[in-house]
């Protein structure tokens, strides 16, 4: 989906952790090639993807639906590949 600002995609978090420290380390090592920010959102809340920490904070459990979001549409394969990821449960 396309905002006035961002491109981005809502997925759910569907491993039985949640998203956790190896889980979050696996999202920031995707980005880290990225033009321009990614995000990932949370209700009100955002945080940096390329942030362990910054992803920690937003306390995913299983079944939680989290928001991917990318400033540079030339990033849509980092978009994608992070929905992939924790679509398909963090390879867990």
């Amino acid at each position: 989906m396309v905002s006035e600002e961002y491109v981005y995609r809502e997925v759910m978090i569907r491993n039985e952790l949640g998203m956790h420290a190896r889980s979050a380390a696996k999202i920031a090592k995707l980005v880290q090639d990225s033009k321009a920010h990614v995000w990932v959102k949370k209700g009100d809340e955002t945080a940096d993807a390329s942030s362990i920490v910054d992803i920690l904070t937003l306390a995913c459990e299983k079944g939680t639906t989290i928001t991917i979001m990318i400033e540079d549409p030339s990033d849509i394969d980092i978009l994608n590949a992070v929905a992939e990821l924790v679509e398909s449960g963090f390879g867990e």
